[in-house]
This record gives C-alpha cells, structure tokens and sequence, in this order.
C-alpha cells in the first residue's frame, strides 16, 4: 500500500507539470490514489484552471512582446500589462503562425520576443529607397526585410537571415540580375526556391533550414520564409533595386 500510495502522489505531480507547462489543460487523479492525494489534485485544479482561463501559458517576456505587438499593430487586441489574457493569447499565435515561431502556441519565450523586438526596431525610411519604382530593403543590424514602392511601404518588415562570419552579405546598392524559381547552388548542394540574384552568388531565396536558428546563418544570401520568399517572387523582375544597409552583429 505504501508504494501505491507514492506512485499516486508523483503522478498527480507530473500531472500538474504538464499542464503548468502548458502541455495541456487535462487533470487526472488515478484512481489508486483515494484519500490519500487530495494535495495532487488540488495543485491540477488550480493550474488547470488558469490555463484555460488564457487558454496558453504565460512566457518569460509576455509584457514586452505585449508591448511590441501594440506597436506594429495587425495581429488583434493587446493589452500590455504582462498578465496572459485570451486575446493576448490568440494575438501571439498569430504573430508567431505569420513569422515561422515553432511551437506557435502563444508562449512569449526568447524567440517570439527577438523577433518582435527586431521588427519593431526596424525604421523604414533607414532604406532611402527611390522616389518611384520598386526597391527591396534589407537591414542586416536588425536582420528583417521589406520593399518599398514610389517610396512608401509596400510589403511590411518580416525577417531574415544573412551571411554569418566570414561570409558577411554587404551593404550597398545593387540590381537584381537573375531570376530562378529553383535555383541549385553547386558549392553547396541544395536547392534554392524562388532565387533573386543581386550580387556575385548572393540573392534573396526561400530557406531551407528553421531560419530562427541565430547560431547558423547563410552564405552570403538573403534567406526568407516561404511565404515572403514567394512575394518577393511575386513582385522582383530584373533591374529592380535591391538596398543593403546595417551589418549583422558578429560580422
């Protein structure tokens, strides 16, 4: 009975874990544990309780990514008092479903908060794009992405990864100059959807790696998620200008 008595105990405490974790919303108390666990299941109740109140877990930066969220605005009422709420929840979901955040289950980690503080921190105007016509902009600083048209905003700041050390993309003014929808790279042995070249072998091209991964970074190409890398597809033709500034930090 004794050892009965403890395997009740630890599994209303994983239990309680779980769900804390936001794992899920489910209480369980084995029917082995009797009188004997009414701690266990109190501990389950009460997270239970305030995760299905938010319907997902509160993360480390909730009231910064709160907050960066109210600014570039889009993704649904935020309030910013760093308390998870059920519409902050669903705000997060979608602003990490739209920028690649895996799990996007609405908790405000370390890689949700980077990327809504690198978007909110990118100026626009820093690209001093041309009066009329199409220029793509790329802030390596911020490492995010957007294009311009007659010098106004016509696709919104998303994210990229660029060149790493010794490999660094350069700042500058350039071209594109080739078109490929899958383009492949002989150096390195893959194929690069939807492949805007703009300088030597450097170009805009969909990734194909998790592009949140800050530790890898490319060869000196523009990496984009599917979906921006199929708009900038959508809207490049050879001849538009391509605008490089900033420098990626530890390059």
């Amino acid at each position: 009975m004794a050892r009965g008595r403890v395997s009740a105990r630890l599994a209303g405490a994983t239990m309680a874990a779980l769900v804390g974790g936001g794992l899920g919303a489910i209480a369980l108390t084995p029917a082995s544990a009797g009188a004997s666990a009414p701690a266990a299941a109190a501990v389950s109740t009460t997270v239970v309780t305030k995760a299905a109140a938010a319907s997902c877990a509160t993360g480390k930066y909730q009231k910064q990514v709160e907050g960066y969220l109210k600014k570039l605005g889009g993704y649904g009422t935020v309030t910013v008092d760093g308390k998870q709420s059920p519409a902050d929840c669903a705000a997060i979901v979608k602003f990490q479903k739209r920028f690649g955040i895996q799990p996007a289950k609405g908790l405000a980690g370390p890689t949700t908060f980077d990327v809504a503080k690198r978007l909110a921190a990118t100026k626009t105007a820093a690209c001093k794009a041309k009066k009329t016509g199409i220029t793509f902009c790329v802030d390596l600083t911020n490492q995010t992405t957007w294009v311009m048209k007659n010098g106004k905003v016509f696709v919104t700041p998303t994210i990229t990864r660029t060149g790493y050390k010794g490999y660094r993309t350069p700042a500058g003014t350039f071209k594109i100059n080739k078109r490929t929808k899958k383009e492949w790279s002989d150096p390195y042995e893959v194929w690069l959807p939807y492949w805007q070249r703009f300088i030597g072998g450097r170009g805009f091209h969909q990734t194909t790696t998790y592009i949140h991964d800050k530790w890898r970074g490319s060869h000196g190409c523009v990496n984009l998620l599917e979906s921006d890398a199929k708009k900038y597809w959508s809207i490049g033709k050879i001849g538009m200008t391509v605008k490089v500034i900033g420098r990626r930090p530890g390059t």
